[in-house]
């Protein structure tokens, strides 16, 4: 079982560890951009579940989940190289809303399949809860329908969270390839006020439940400000996200400027210092929990994207900095591999029309529809000039309300529409589309992530 070591994660008999990896993104808990859906996720399965009802849905999305990850993943990304999984989690795969506190241990089904898989092939699993109740961040990937973040605003939604994460960690005490948990992905507390006392409480359950494992603690602002921290707690990583400004979909040319910011590959290394400088000063293990660019099917482009990506591993490697790479498979934006066939088949225009509206925001160029909501980021930025919403600004909080809340809630019934009348065969083709055996390999990305984890 590994343990904190001064700046190290070590083994029991002490022999240091790098954990380098990838992010299990959209497998439990699923994201727009990942698995072609438009909205949030439970949005998303309760309008699939108004078309096929509740038993055929749940026999499609059951389906999904075992065949996003099978042996013959965890087989990739070990001849790869790679020793860590980085696992996000929904906490609705536990306890529904309107039967708080009570856990479905159906939720460890699936987790524990995959992180036996992993460990078996020597990969340790880090569990990361990417959506508690209430949504702790203001964005789609906590499953927020909103562009509120009410798990900091509501104590019963903190209780449900602390009382998850004590069932757990009870769960997984003895289990050697869990290399941690990481407890609240990218939080995003308004005041800064609230989150330092809740780790404080949420570390003291977690340690009661299971006193050994690794803790892994994002940092407020979607893992960018550790200023909240009122102690460096025992045992645990505290985790930064580092993603490139040059590598968001509207990100370039790189090097280059984008939206006015320089970026090379000294300001990767620059904004890399001032993001890990708590890590350094407080003497814990530097973890990059998410990071990696977003990919067009430009050959330009993307092999600037590449350039982005082997500047930032060279920057890690030089300091012995652990990764999660974000994300492991998709539909086609950022994954080692991608989905084809029958699923890109039916939703393959849905997927285009998202685009093309730019409803979700990891894809979005920021000038989609430019026509219809430019004179609208004009009207705000002339009438509310002083307006700077948390956590990114006036002309993302726009783009967030309009495009990825809005639009993207109108086009969920589109995609609903594309169950209809299906067959249970057919529901299954749709979901054995992201088996590993049926996507697409990115090669160029695979031969990269190769070269540095075997290089």
């Amino acid at each position: 079982m590994l343990h904190v070591s001064g700046t190290q994660l070590v083994t029991e008999d002490d022999a240091p560890v790098r954990l380098r990896g990838v992010g299990l993104g959209g497998w439990m808990n699923m994201e727009n951009f990942i698995t072609g859906y438009p909205a949030n996720e439970s949005a998303m399965r309760q309008a699939v579940r108004g078309v096929l009802g509740d038993d055929r849905a749940e026999l499609f999305f059951d389906r999904l989940l075992t065949s996003f990850f099978t042996e013959r993943d965890a087989d990739l990304l070990a001849e790869l190289g790679m020793n860590c999984v980085r696992i996000p989690v929904n906490y609705r795969h536990w306890e529904s809303d309107d039967r708080p506190m009570e856990i479905d241990p159906r939720g460890f089904r699936h987790l524990d399949r995959v992180i036996g898989l992993l460990g078996e092939r020597g990969i340790y699993s880090v569990i990361d809860l990417h959506a508690l109740p209430g949504s702790q961040n203001q964005h789609w990937h906590s499953d927020n329908p909103t562009h509120v973040a009410a798990f900091w605003q509501h104590r019963h939604f903190q209780d449900r969270a602390v009382h998850l994460w004590e069932v757990i960690a009870d769960h997984y005490r003895e289990n050697p390839w869990v290399a941690g948990y990481n407890p609240v992905n990218e939080p995003g507390d308004v005041s800064g006020k609230v989150i330092g006392p809740f780790y404080d409480r949420l570390v003291k359950a977690i340690r009661a439940a299971d006193p050994k494992h690794v803790l892994f603690l994002d940092g407020n602002t979607y893992a960018t400000d550790f200023s909240i921290f009122r102690e460096v707690y025992e045992n645990t990583v505290f985790v930064l996200h580092d993603y490139a400004l040059a590598g968001f979909a509207h990100g370039g040319p790189y090097p280059g400027y984008t939206r006015g910011e320089w970026c090379d590959r000294d300001e990767l290394e620059r904004t890399f210092a001032k993001r890990s400088r708590f890590q350094r000063e407080t003497g814990t293990p530097l973890w990059v929990g998410e990071f990696g660019p977003v990919y067009t099917g430009d050959p330009e482009v993307d092999g600037q994207r590449y350039q982005i990506l082997r500047d930032q591993l060279a920057i890690y490697d030089a300091q012995d900095v652990g990764w999660s790479l974000w994300t492991y498979k998709d539909v086609g934006l950022q994954g080692l591999v991608h989905a084809s066939g029958a699923y890109l088949d039916r939703f393959g225009d849905v997927i285009a029309k998202k685009r093309r509206l730019g409803v979700d925001r990891w894809g979005s160029t920021m000038e989609e529809a430019a026509d219809v909501l430019a004179p609208l980021h004009t009207l705000i930025e002339g009438e509310f000039s002083g307006w700077d919403p948390y956590p990114w600004g006036a002309r993302y909080q726009t783009d967030d309300l309009i495009r990825h809340i809005l639009m993207a809630q109108a086009l969920l019934p589109e995609y609903a529409e594309r169950f209809r009348g299906l067959s249970d065969d057919e529901l299954a083709e749709l979901a054995d589309s992201f088996l590993l055996e049926r996507c697409v390999r990115r090669e160029p990305l695979l031969d990269l992530l190769s070269a540095n984890l075997q290089g």
